[in-house]
């Protein structure tokens, strides 16, 4: 009976309209229930983790299933009363399971979740470059980005290449990169003359950076170390430059500092580091960073995104580190996901050959339409930040 209340309260505040006729007229704003009695019960059992297994299981359906899900992360707080809002209930938002904690061995086990996954289904809707985080495309005379599936390969070298540009990096540098993915960075980077460490503790990247990076003779140029970012194996002050895309999203609250100070120690005097990072407002990271979501539990498991002002308050308590230059670009996420979608959907066929089933179809488009939703509603932004010591001179 919450649920329904709860439902109906969401429509009549935000516009959207539930139907339960197939036939009926419908829009972007239109929730189609299927099953309404299993939607229900899921939410009414498990809240917002509820919703999203209501989608999984085909309870409900969209035409546009990104922007229904925009109008509902956009009207988050106006559906959700205030004190409820701080009380986070349990059914609502449970709390994370401990073995997510991300201690080096939990850190692994989290990453394999996802990054475990074949490489046949990321090939499926990433492009040539490999790579997994926001591109940076053009931008029209609106300012907003200008994307579309022929420009997403520039879009994530220009990524690249800006945060290369920050971090002072080229001929010689010596450059230590944390979270090496399927290795576009390291090779853009040895490329313009640096010598790059980079770390993941996951095998299968290492094995295919590797491969990369040895099809394009930098061998001599590029070390990829399979290791915990706790564990790199180089001496205090190692790096002109330190760069990471996309990685403090799965450090831990609780390991922040360690993950500062890391980077700090390993910085030689006079260094940059360049970092790539998701964040969401700090009053919704306050609210939500010691609950479990649906994302946590089917795709990112002890994941958490920072706040800018996390961040910051991380450094001046821990480290000498400040942030000296910082750029905000959340539209392009937002497109860089719309392209996933597409792509995934698009070439759905070669992913079905690798074992998966509708189930996962719809989980998976669900993860990459709720992530799209958060960066065109303004809930999640994503940046790229300078750091330096402090007084350090410029």
């Amino acid at each position: 009976m919450l649920a329904r209340r709860m439902v109906r309260r969401a429509g009549s505040r935000l516009g959207v309209k539930i139907v339960l006729d197939e036939g009926a007229a419908r829009d972007a704003r239109t929730l189609l229930l299927r099953r309404p009695e299993s939607f229900y019960q899921r939410m009414g059992a498990d809240g917002l983790i509820g919703f999203g297994e209501a989608y999984q299981a085909g309870d409900w359906e969209s035409d546009d299933l990104a922007r229904l899900l925009t109008v509902l992360v956009a009207g988050m707080d106006r559906i959700v009363p205030k004190p409820l809002q701080r009380l986070r209930g349990h059914r609502a938002a449970p709390r994370p399971p401990k073995e997510e904690e991300q201690t080096v061995d939990g850190a692994l086990r989290n990453a394999r979740h996802h990054y475990a996954l074949p490489d046949g289904l990321f090939r499926a809707f990433l492009d040539e470059t490999m790579c997994y985080s926001s591109a940076i495309f053009m931008t029209g005379r609106d300012g907003l980005p200008v994307a579309d599936d022929s420009s997403l390969a520039d879009a994530q070298r220009r990524k690249i290449d800006r945060l290369l540009d920050l971090a002072a990096v080229g001929e010689n540098t010596r450059l230590l990169e944390i979270g090496t993915g399927w290795g576009e960075l390291p090779v853009r980077a040895a490329r313009r003359g640096a010598y790059v460490h980079t770390v993941t503790n996951m095998a299968e990247h290492a094995a295919m950076a590797r491969d990369r990076i040895a099809a394009a003779g930098l061998t001599d140029r590029i070390h990829v170390d399979l290791a915990d970012y706790r564990e790199i194996n180089a001496d205090a002050g190692s790096f002109d430059a330190i760069v990471s895309v996309e990685m403090i999203e799965a450090v831990g609250r609780d390991y922040w500092p360690v993950y500062f100070r890391k980077l700090e120690s390993l910085l030689a005097p006079g260094g940059r580091i360049g970092l790539q990072n998701m964040v969401m407002p700090h009053d919704r990271m306050r609210r939500t960073s010691k609950t479990y979501t649906w994302t946590n539990k089917y795709i990112f498991p002890g994941g958490l995104l920072p706040s800018v002002e996390a961040i910051e308050q991380t450094l001046a308590r821990h480290t000498g580190l400040t942030i000296v230059d910082r750029f905000s670009f959340g539209a392009h996420y937002a497109a860089t996901l719309a392209l996933w979608r597409e792509r995934f959907n698009r070439n759905w066929d070669s992913v079905a050959d690798l074992g998966f089933d509708e189930v996962f179809r719809r989980t998976w488009n669900f993860y990459l339409a709720i992530s799209e939703a958060g960066f065109s509603a303004g809930y999640l932004d994503v940046y790229q930040f300078l750091l330096e010591r402090q007084g350090q001179p410029r």
